[in-house]
């Protein structure tokens, strides 16, 4: 029952109590230490994945994948382009839209806001605005009617709600015997839309297409199509290949255009999170040295007796490599389990944090959305654990070695 011996008197080493109680501290610390840095490392990575597909998702709920426009802001020949667009078999879905700024005025209130005409048929092939509404329906755009559908946010500014009417300023003017004076124009609040993505609730406005020619004098053409296709990750080699079809006639942009400094910032975040919490496990390792050190330093007489009865160095190595191994093992595995069960309901705890108090902690005005949405991978998940045990094995190899190199006589000379 005593073989393999290493694995034998390693295991028995990490449940015997040592005659120098701060060897069981050290050890205890180191296991909890990066039983901690672990569990932070898949927390905070898990958070900063659910932000970044979280908020993905809501602005794809409001814009297509790909976006062709003209470089003068205006396609004339609409019709030909969707004509070709269509015919990339990737393709599900193509609208037209004219897009414009403005005010809004309602009462005293004022806001800026960003208009966009769409065709309430067309535009649930492109988007997800359709099943965000919070009131009416896209279908309540009609054309003459001069309808328009306010994002939340907006409609809360301005203090209008379904049924109301709100006066809508445009950037170009009328020049009459009195004088240049902006055009006016009053539209009927039919709906209202929530996306969960702070910069299109607060500043949207959707109008019928044919509304928005006439009030925005674009008779004679759109502001660009939208394109959806079929699977997201391959958005990139698809806008390449509708570029390259229209010869650089037209301005051909994926989603990820509308944001991409902030994609490219939260990628930043993320590899530098990556590296500096990494930077608490290689700590822990450093600890696992020294306390792996004192264990050694503890058991010279009983490393002495193994030798003398005959065990190799080799033996003696791999004694004490199967007791820092423990501590890695355990305080990995421990720390990807409470990392993993952390992250998975973080969301629920942080929404039962702000009921109980509140207040919400996220201001949807500086990070986007108000939510905590956490995404574990797998795959980040594996990198995490294997790399805080190798960490923590390589760890044990230098007090390990020291172990194999004591010598019986000097370790008995005053036993």
């Amino acid at each position: 029952m005593f073989h393999p011996l290493s694995l034998f008197v390693g295991l028995r080493y990490t449940r015997s109590k040592r005659r120098n109680g701060y060897v069981s501290l050290f050890s205890f610390v180191s296991i909890i230490t990066l039983c901690l840095g672990v569990m932070l490392l898949i927390v905070i990575l898990s958070v900063m994945n659910g932000f970044e597909k979280e908020v993905r998702e809501r602005i794809l709920n409001m814009i297509s994948h790909i976006t062709v426009s003209g470089f003068d802001g205006k396609i004339k020949d609409w019709e030909t382009v969707i004509k070709k667009v269509k015919q990339n078999p990737e393709v599900v879905g193509t609208a037209p839209f004219i897009r414009a700024e403005g005010m809004l005025i309602y009462k005293k209130q004022v806001q800026g806001s960003l208009y966009r005409g769409v065709d309430p048929k067309l535009e649930r092939s492109v988007s997800k605005v359709h099943s965000s509404m919070v009131a009416g329906s896209l279908d309540d755009l009609v054309p003459g009617k001069f309808g328009i559908i306010l994002g939340q946010d907006l409609a809360f500014k301005l203090g209008v709600d379904v049924g109301q009417k709100v006066t809508m300023v445009t950037p170009s003017a009328n020049v009459t015997p009195a004088g240049v004076m902006p055009r006016l124009k009053r539209f009927t609040v039919v709906g209202i839309f929530k996306v969960g993505f702070y910069q299109y609730d607060s500043a949207v406005g959707l109008i019928h297409i044919d509304d928005a020619a006439r009030v925005f004098r674009k008779k004679d053409g759109v502001s660009g199509v939208q394109v959806q296709v079929k699977d997201l990750l391959n958005v990139a080699p698809i806008k390449r290949q509708l570029q390259n079809q229209f010869e650089h006639e037209y301005w051909v942009k994926d989603w990820s255009y509308y944001h991409s400094n902030w994609f490219s910032a939260v990628q930043m975040e993320k590899r530098m999170m990556f590296v500096i919490l990494f930077i608490i496990i290689v700590v822990v390792s450093v600890n696992i040295i020294s306390s792996m050190i004192t264990v050694v330093n503890d058991k010279r007489s009983d490393i002495a007796i193994m030798r003398t009865f005959g065990a190799k160095t080799s033996t003696i190595m791999r004694i004490f490599l199967v007791q820092g191994s423990v501590i890695g093992v355990v305080g990995t595995l421990v720390g990807v389990l409470f990392g993993v069960l952390l992250s998975l309901n973080l969301e629920n705890l942080y929404t039962q944090l702000v009921n109980l108090t509140g207040k919400q902690v996220i201001d949807p005005s500086v990070y986007l959305i108000s939510d905590l949405p956490t995404d574990v991978q797998l795959e980040q998940v594996l990198v995490i654990g294997i790399s805080s045990l190798v960490m923590s094995i390589i760890a044990t190899i230098i007090p390990a070695i020291t172990a194999s190199h004591v010598n019986p006589a000097d370790a008995l000379r005053y036993e």
